[in-house]
This record gives C-alpha cells, structure tokens and sequence, in this order.
C-alpha cells in the first residue's frame, strides 16, 4: 500500500488537484468534492497503466505543512 500527497487548489471555474509524487496525474472538478472523486479516479488510471508499462511506483515523498503567521508582526506594527 503506498500513500500519495494530494494538493487541491481552487481556480475561477472549480477545482484542480495533482499529485507532486506522480508526474502528469492531474483532475479537475466544478466542486471540490468532484475534483476528489475525478483525481482518485485518475490515480487508479494512473497506477494501472503504470503497472501496465512495467514502470515502477514513485516513493511517495512529499510532505505538507500549514505554516501560521501574524500579518501584523510582518509589517513591524
């Protein structure tokens, strides 16, 4: 079993998602619940023509953080 970041970003017309750990894995979707549906559906596509291809799985190793910061402490107030 391997385990892939996701990273969702919102765009003027929806939803886009992709996977920094598979190169070309990208899914679109109105709704961000769409677009989750549209990129496991793409993985799964992705994965098996991979396997298909005798090309081996990435080492999933991308990582996320929220970083927090204070505007305010930015600007010297």
């Amino acid at each position: 079993m391997q385990k892939f970041l996701i990273v969702y970003e919102r765009t003027k017309t929806g939803y886009s998602a992709y996977s920094p750990d598979l190169d070309g894995c990208i899914a679109t979707g109105t709704t961000k619940k769409q677009a989750e549906k549209n990129m496991y559906k793409a993985l799964e596509i992705h994965i098996k023509g991979m396997i298909e291809d005798g090309v081996p799985l990435p080492k999933a190793d991308s990582d996320s953080e929220f970083i927090i910061f204070d505007e305010k402490n930015l600007l010297g107030s």
